[in-house]
């Protein structure tokens, strides 16, 4: 099995090499035909200067004769090319042989495309558009180089290859690098899972990257890995609670049957009347329990229909007048006149959720203190705020106030409750689309926001 970086860099050096090769190739073979396009139009331009030249020595002369234009041969023998000269009926006035150039010893190095294959062009020589004559023009080689055309085209090729060479190692010294860019945060962020899966809950990676979905990564693991470590703590929290919530009951049962057994204690009505209340304590907390499975299995039936929120929350507030007069507690209710608050919901879940909310506004706050209900509504929303200035909530709590059996400091652990209420609340505005926050500072109060989507 290969890492990463080693699939990266392979990818990147392919791609380099494979792209160089089809650039160097592109190149060369576009420089050679151009360079031999080059050459043939200052061939074509040579026969034609031939031409000229021995019209003019027509023009001179008034007729052919052996010595006509014979001092072209020593720059056709210089050249590698053979001429022949003939009158106009096509007879021969003089020629050269074409092996004398072909034994000419560096003429090796310009036979190689036509391998030696002797090719000649025959040219009209005219005079006032008259035929006079004709020039032979033979050669070994389509293209006539010299040796500083050879030379020419020789550096221009090898600086090809050098260029594509240099260039090859300066990409891949590129590749690797940039491959090490993306394989290194990947390879923290792998390591990183690798500890998450073998307990080490809460690790973190604090290096970033400059790649913003590598970023992205690394974040959303550093959030996952702090997700599971609290979801850790809040596994092992909820088993020490629940056992702590069932032990106590327990014990009090089976201390006081000891003791009536054993003659300690005396049987009667009170303290069997003291008993039964830490059974149906008991009993309590396991219905709570079953409710809050039955929530969480998303099994649970609902009746929905079509009602008013504020008028079924006024209802609930006018029930709670009694609670607060008999604690001192002032207890208001507003809302915004003249606004639609009809919404399809189950009645009986939603008053749970209420009542929940401001049992626990009651509990927790003092005499003398204040609890606030609002209701407002806007196009697509319907929003309801309870406040109370009570004894708040430490701000390390906040995050976990709707976990199961979680309760915060010791203070509101004095207070009699099972630490459920508000699990069960947001499973129920979950099932009902609606979302619950929740704002608090220690000794300032506390408020729940509730938000409902309008159908």
């Amino acid at each position: 099995m290969q890492t990463i970086r080693k699939k990266l860099s392979f990818l990147f050096v392919v791609c380099s090499v494979l792209s160089i090769l089809l650039i160097t190739m592109f190149v060369n073979v576009t420089i050679s035909k151009k360079f031999n396009e080059y050459m043939i139009d200052i061939q074509n331009k040579r026969y034609e200067r031939i031409v000229d030249y021995f019209v003019e020595v027509y023009k001179r002369d008034g007729k052919w004769n052996k010595n006509s234009g014979i001092e072209l041969m020593h720059e056709a023998y210089m050249g590698n090319y053979c001429l022949t000269l003939l009158d106009k009926n096509k007879n021969l006035i003089w020629g050269m042989d074409s092996k004398d150039i072909q034994n000419k010893t560096h003429l090796d190095m310009m036979l190689v495309k036509d391998k030696g294959v002797y090719t000649s062009k025959v040219f009209e020589i005219k005079i006032n558009s008259k035929v006079v004559g004709y020039v032979d023009i033979g050669q070994y080689s389509s293209v006539l180089l010299s040796e500083d055309d050879i030379n020419f085209k020789d550096s221009i090729n090898k600086s090809i290859i050098l260029s594509g060479g240099l260039t090859l190692i300066i990409v891949i010294f590129i590749s690797l690098y940039f491959s090490k860019q993306f394989s290194v945060p990947i390879k923290e962020i792998a390591n990183m899972s690798v500890k998450i899966s073998r307990g080490k809950l809460g690790t973190k990676l604090d290096k970033k990257s400059n790649i913003e979905e590598l970023e992205d990564l690394r974040m959303s693991v550093n959030v996952l890995s702090e997700k599971l470590k609290h979801q850790d703590m809040l596994r092992k929290r909820l088993v020490s609670d629940i056992s702590h919530e069932i032990r106590t009951p327990l014990n009090v049962l089976q201390n006081n049957l000891e003791a009536m057994i054993d003659g300690v204690f005396e049987v009667s009505t009170d303290r069997l009347i003291s008993l039964n209340e830490e059974v149906i304590r008991f009993g309590r907390l396991l219905n709570n329990l079953n409710a809050l499975k039955e929530f969480e299995s998303e099994s649970i039936k609902l009746n929905f229909e079509v009602l008013y929120l504020d008028e079924l929350i006024q209802g609930i507030c006018e029930d709670f007048y009694m609670i607060a007069e008999n604690k001192n507690i002032t207890l208001k209710c507003t809302k915004q006149s003249n606004k639609d608050y009809k919404i399809n919901a189950d009645k009986d879940k939603l008053k749970q959720v209420f009542i929940n909310l401001l049992s626990n506004a009651f509990k927790f706050t003092k005499s003398n203190g204040e609890i606030l209900v609002s209701i407002r509504s806007s196009n697509k929303n319907i929003i309801v705020e309870v406040l109370d200035n009570g004894i708040g909530i430490k701000k390390e709590d906040l995050p976990f106030v709707f976990e199961r059996l979680y309760r915060g400091d010791k203070s509101r652990n004095e207070i009699e409750g099972s630490g459920i209420g508000l699990t069960i609340v947001k499973n129920i505005l979950l099932i009902h689309s609606a979302t619950i926050d929740v704002e608090s500072e220690e000794g300032v109060g506390t408020r729940f926001k509730i938000c409902f989507n309008k159908d």
